[in-house]
């Protein structure tokens, strides 16, 4: 393996697309319905594997709004996999300092998103704040740069499935209907979805305390943009604004009590009767919409040919700012399983694991944001981070190992990042050598690695040696022994970044290669074009 020139393995898998850009009129592999963060995210990851898919979304854009603006670190790590990552911290920010107002002054700063420093394992730390639409913005960029695309106006009606395929129903707002033919449709279009509805999948869930809030998003003079600003209301109720990081705007949340109306010149006076700005200084409503605090999960994720991701598939308190993160890491886990299914060989049942792990992830993140709404705390530490997120009981997931030791990553953890460096001295991330849609091979030890049972495509699998005669990596810091340990060891990356298998590695080393073999056949080792 070459590391002095590494190269994502998905700009040379959507080049043998042959239509990077399906539009409704030819078969396609996947059929995607909604283009929010979801959606674009699953057609990225399937336009760098060379999956054709149709993403359509019934708006005439982009939604607008600021809406969810808080992006945690495991789904930075996630971008800089898709490549957006970049881009999306040249559009954004770090959350500032709140300041609580009360008789028209400051009177307290509180740190309300509460970061970490980075470390050699974690390199994201605190919460990126980008406003949604831009976020949107970001993902379509790249989607465009593989070769994909949006269908606006175009709203997916109704549709049928069969042992081969799924057929919808197109209509555009012109009223033209068209049929869309795909292998696989995923439903990302919101918690309203008529996807879920068609299928008969039912949700339940907490209920919330009833209520609404406006949201909007503001021009205003004469407010600082270096905080956060809340104004708490006599009786109950506040008002916040926030800067929102590479724009002129705030971002406007007003829970007073009373049914929201989102008239500009009503938007104005809620908020000059809540705080010390006066109409005049609240010069223009960008975007206004009633937000009512939902939260429930599907009954299932899967039902045939059809998934359900993200809002679609669980709806969550803005508290704690996990829906949107949670959404776009559905679509990382699924995207890859339906890359190996459809293009490496890889069994249908694959699909099933999907529900299997993200249904759990699904169900704890409904607690943690529902028990945040409930007790109105605003403080977001680092257990909001989601880099504590894994599948340790997941049916993907093998720890070979007899013994662990403690602090050391284990099958179904998600893999630490560790800066390395190759034999000449040229500095290396493990996560740089995980970025693409491969599997990696991780091989810590000295040992005489036989390889000849695995797949040499390196778009389904590479290996990495971090030691014996002709290493890939070095260690020279020791960052790759605290993550993984010091002890000689096997560990299979899956697409995703989490360690599918840990095997030990000692004079059994070939044996303990042989052993992945029957579980890359799982996954799909074999290119079905």
């Amino acid at each position: 393996m070459e590391l002095n020139n590494v190269k994502d393995a998905e700009d040379a898998a959507a080049t043998r697309t042959t239509e990077p850009s399906a539009t409704a009129e030819s078969p396609v592999d996947v059929l995607i319905s909604g283009a929010g963060p979801t959606g674009i995210a699953l057609a990225i990851d399937l336009a760098r594997r060379g999956v054709t898919a149709l993403l359509v979304e019934r708006q005439d854009r982009l939604s607008p709004g600021a809406r969810g603006t808080g992006i945690q670190p495991r789904t930075q790590e996630v971008y800089e996999d898709l490549g957006v990552i970049d881009a999306a911290r040249a559009n954004g920010g770090r959350y500032p300092k709140m300041a609580h107002w009360a008789d028209g002054r400051m009177i307290a700063e509180t740190d309300m998103i509460i970061g970490s420093e980075p470390t050699p394992a974690a390199p994201y730390a605190s919460a990126l704040m980008i406003p949604q639409w831009r976020n949107l913005e970001v993902l379509r960029d790249r989607l465009t740069e593989l070769g994909g695309s949006v269908l606006l106006n175009t709203e997916l009606t109704g549709f049928e499935q069969d042992a081969h395929g799924v057929r919808g129903r197109l209509r555009a707002t012109d009223g033209s209907v068209r049929t869309a033919h795909a292998r696989y449709l995923v439903a990302a279009d919101g918690g309203r979805s008529t996807v879920r509805r068609t299928i008969g999948v039912g949700m339940g869930g907490p209920s919330l305390p009833s209520g609404a809030a406006l949201l909007a998003d503001l021009a205003i003079d004469g407010l600082d943009r270096e905080h956060w600003h809340r104004w708490e209301r006599p009786g109950g109720g506040f008002v916040m604004l926030l800067p929102l990081a590479g724009t002129d705007h705030f971002q406007c949340y007003v829970v007073d009590g009373s049914e929201p109306d989102t008239d500009p010149d009503a938007v104005r006076a809620a908020v000059a009767a809540h705080t010390h700005l006066t109409v005049a200084q609240i010069r223009e409503v960008v975007w206004s919409s009633v937000f009512r605090p939902k939260a429930g999960m599907a009954d299932s994720f899967r039902a045939g040919r059809v998934f359900l991701a993200g809002d679609a598939a669980h709806i969550h308190s803005p508290a704690g700012g996990q829906g949107l993160n949670t959404s776009v890491q559905d679509a990382y886990n699924l995207g890859w399983k339906l890359g190996q299914v459809l293009r490496h060989g890889a069994p249908d049942s694959l699909l099933d694991s999907y529900e299997a792990e993200r249904r759990p992830i699904a169900a704890r993140i409904l607690e943690t944001s529902t028990r945040l709404h409930r007790s109105g705390t605003m403080k977001r530490g680092r257990d909001l981070h989601q880099l504590d997120i894994g599948y340790p009981e997941g049916p993907l997931t093998r720890e070979l190992r007899p013994a662990v030791p403690g602090g050391t990553a284990r099958a179904g953890d998600r893999a630490p990042d560790a800066p390395c460096t190759t034999p000449d001295g040229t500095p290396v991330r493990l996560f740089d050598l995980f970025r693409g849609p491969h599997f990696t091979l991780l091989v810590l030890g000295e040992t005489d690695l036989d390889t000849t049972a695995l797949p040499a495509d390196p778009a389904l699998l590479r290996t990495v040696r971090a030691a014996g005669p002709a290493p890939h990596l070095l260690d020279p810091d020791g960052h790759l022994g605290n993550a993984y340990g010091t002890a000689p060891a096997l560990y299979l990356i899956r697409p995703d970044g989490y360690i599918a298998t840990a095997a030990p590695a000692d004079e059994a080393t070939a044996h303990a290669a042989e052993a992945l073999r029957p579980y890359l056949a799982g996954v799909g080792t074999r290119p079905v074009r």
